[in-house]
């Protein structure tokens, strides 16, 4: 299994913090933000390779990262330098398939999210049910539900339907930005993108392939720590203490 990082954004509102330097490598505790994340992944055994996908401006500071980092830590530069010429989540997912000419199944996640539960549960659901997975949270904020993936699902936890940042959200249930790829929807991630899905928000992919494919959705057992801005920072500081689910 591969792990996909996605880490290509600017962190705009994170200036001046990230102005040079990478959202997913700030501190949180006594951890950066990517050492929570890998360091926990990792004691399920079922990664071989993690790949971070960076833009050019600040993939610099990932391979020193990665030098320190006992796993295999691939990082891959997207060649871009400005935040008006970003890929794209889904651009960057395809950029390291086909640089990597990767062929696995994969766990793809933003690397700037901090949770208070083990990533492994989410890895072990997925294997359980044998397709494409998301994991989803009850929001009752309607205005925070207009800038997510909003998912209504069956009660067997099947997705009827997915949509990104929807102006009249169906539902309450928000889908951040982990996900879980069979090997075959890993390949149909350039199919999605010739077929027109959206290429900026990570969960456009998923969007698609459910309409494509069975995809799950799992409900997270515990909480996710958002780092949007430097108050979200601030306060992530001040609470965060760890993976205790």
């Amino acid at each position: 299994m591969k792990c996909l990082i996605l880490a290509a954004g600017y962190a705009t509102r994170l200036y001046p913090l990230t102005e040079n330097f990478p959202k997913p490598l700030l501190k949180v505790g006594e951890k950066t933000i990517l050492d929570w994340l890998v360091d926990d992944i990792d004691t399920l055994g079922l990664v071989d390779e993690y790949v971070v996908i960076s833009n050019h401006k600040y993939a610099v500071h990932f391979d020193a990262w990665a030098a320190t980092k006992p796993q295999k830590v691939t990082v891959v530069d997207d060649g871009t330098s400005t935040n008006e010429t970003r890929l794209g989540a889904v651009k960057d997912i395809q950029f390291a398939i086909d640089k990597l000419a990767l062929d696995d199944e994969m766990l793809v996640i933003a690397g700037d999210n901090v949770l208070d539960f083990s990533l492994t549960k989410f890895i072990v659901y997925a294997r359980e049910k044998g397709t494409a997975c998301v994991m989803r949270y009850y929001e009752s904020d309607v205005a925070r539900l207009r800038k997510s993936g909003v998912a209504q699902v069956d009660e067997n936890d099947r997705i009827i339907c997915l949509e990104e940042k929807p102006a009249e959200p169906k539902a309450n249930w928000c889908t951040p930005p982990f996900y879980f790829y069979t090997k075959e929807d890993a390949r149909l991630v350039k199919v999605g993108i010739e077929a027109g899905c959206g290429t900026d928000a990570p969960g456009s992919y998923i969007a698609w392939l459910s309409n494509q494919v069975p995809v799950h959705s799992m409900e997270m057992p515990g909480s996710r720590y958002d780092i949007g801005n430097l108050e979200s920072y601030q306060k992530v500081q001040e609470t965060y203490h760890g993976i205790t689910k």
